[in-house]
């Protein structure tokens, strides 16, 4: 990796801990300078904007996220299994987040509501390789015979994110995991009864 890809990585990273810890908009260039060390000019360098790195540093954090689904996911097979192994994984992510500051899709996804359509145009397409991920999991066990016929995948992805999602707001506005833990006993217990 040359220097300029390393400087690069470096700001992408510090820049998605400040923004999920901060928001976009509670982070200011100076902050930015701060935690990566650079003048603006540095930055600059490798982002036209601070939109652009908000942009690109929230790719990074999601792309963060998304190894770590994947190093779940490995070696599992049965539908089912993938199913609760994902969920399972935000015990961990509340608790040791790969970004600081908590799942970075829920938090980009409430503060780019109405301030930021190009973040939240970019937090909808999170959203929906997620959702897409759950639907293609429970589609597959329904064609391998795993999971019932009639189960219509998008409702289930629907009640696991909302639950998952909401389970990690209310674990992080009272520090306590319980809440995600209560929803991750549910969700199993759900799946079990449901598909």
């Amino acid at each position: 990796m040359s220097k300029a890809q390393e400087t690069r990585e470096k700001i992408l990273r510090e820049a998605a801990a400040l923004f999920n810890q901060y928001g976009y908009s509670g982070s200011s260039m100076s902050d930015i300078m701060r935690v990566t060390g650079l003048q603006k000019g540095g930055i600059y360098n490798h982002f036209k904007s601070k939109d652009e790195l908000a942009l690109q540093a929230f790719d990074f954090s999601v792309e963060c996220t998304r190894k770590q689904f994947l190093i779940v996911l490995k070696g599992k097979h049965n539908s089912v299994d993938r199913l609760k192994a994902i969920i399972s994984l935000f015990s961990n992510l509340t608790e040791n987040p790969p970004i600081p500051g908590g799942c970075p899709l829920l938090n980009t996804a409430i503060e780019s509501d109405d301030a930021h359509p190009a973040l939240r145009q970019r937090a909808q397409i999170a959203m929906d390789g997620w959702r897409a991920l759950i639907c293609n999991i429970i589609n597959k066990g329904i064609a391998k015979g795993e999971v019932r016929e009639n189960v219509e995948a998008d409702a289930v992805a629907t009640i696991v994110t909302c639950t998952l999602e909401g389970a990690v707001m209310m674990s992080k506005l009272y520090g306590d995991a319980i809440h995600i833990k209560r929803a991750i006993e549910h969700l199993h217990g759900y799946l079990d009864s449901q598909l």
